[in-house]
């Protein structure tokens, strides 16, 4: 996601405490940054304080609105009365938290927006033996209770969303980790391999060379960067 902060300590706080959450944010401290990562990035949602420099949180709310991407948004304000509220609504906001909040309620709230955002998509995905529920953060593989990390459980997470079509390692790099991951780091490689051997044989994500992966629709199928499947 995409989190609009001025302040340095706060933006750096909310983004370490999403990451330990599995949630991969991007931080811009003004608007024009925060412009720049829209248009070269998909976000899931965007966190908004409505006071940065540059285009305004309430610039950056209209952008979105009109671009028709359909990005959820959460505004961030000190400002707690019911006109300013009113106003960040009317502007295209989802939902709105006053300055100072606790990052469990940031987290939860950001939670049910992303489960608004995917409604036609059932809470729990199933595919080739797998079940993941992303709200208690649980992956089984043919009923049995499979322990991830939390970048693990995070690279999973958009191949099982992905419903068996193929997912570059450019975009897990891009979902799965933030803006400041090197694009020529072999992370992604080295972490489906490590989620490959939690989730055990027959290897359920397949490579296709040169492409990405995805979530194998018959698991032992497909080349597995030199082992089968």
């Amino acid at each position: 996601m995409l989190v609009v902060e001025d302040e340095p300590l706060l933006g750096e706080a909310i983004r370490e405490g999403l990451r330990l959450e599995a949630i991969a944010a991007d931080l811009a401290g003004d608007g024009n940054t925060a412009l720049g990562l829209l248009s070269t990035n998909a976000y899931d949602i965007a966190v908004l304080d409505r006071d940065v420099p540059g285009p305004s949180g309430d610039e950056i709310a209209e952008h979105i609105v009109a671009s028709g991407s359909g990005i959820p948004i959460l505004m961030l304000t000190a400002a707690d009365r019911l006109d300013d509220k009113a106003s960040g609504f009317e502007l295209g906001a989802d939902d709105y938290l006053t300055k100072p909040f606790a990052l469990r309620e940031l987290v939860l709230r950001l939670r049910a927006l992303d489960r608004r955002r995917v409604h036609n998509r059932p809470p729990v995905r199933e595919i080739a033996g797998l079940r993941l529920d992303p709200f208690r953060r649980e992956v089984h593989r043919d009923g049995r209770y499979v322990a991830l990390t939390r970048k693990q459980f995070a690279v999973l997470e958009v191949l099982v969303a992905a419903e068996g079509g193929v997912v570059s390692a450019e975009e897990l790099l891009e979902r799965a980790w933030d803006e400041n991951a090197d694009p020529f780091t072999n992370a992604v490689r080295i972490t489906v391999s490590a989620l490959r051997k939690r989730l055990g044989e027959p290897w359920v994500i397949a490579t296709v060379a040169g492409v990405g992966y995805r979530i194998a629709a018959a698991p032992g199928t497909g080349r597995a960067d030199g082992h089968r499947g």
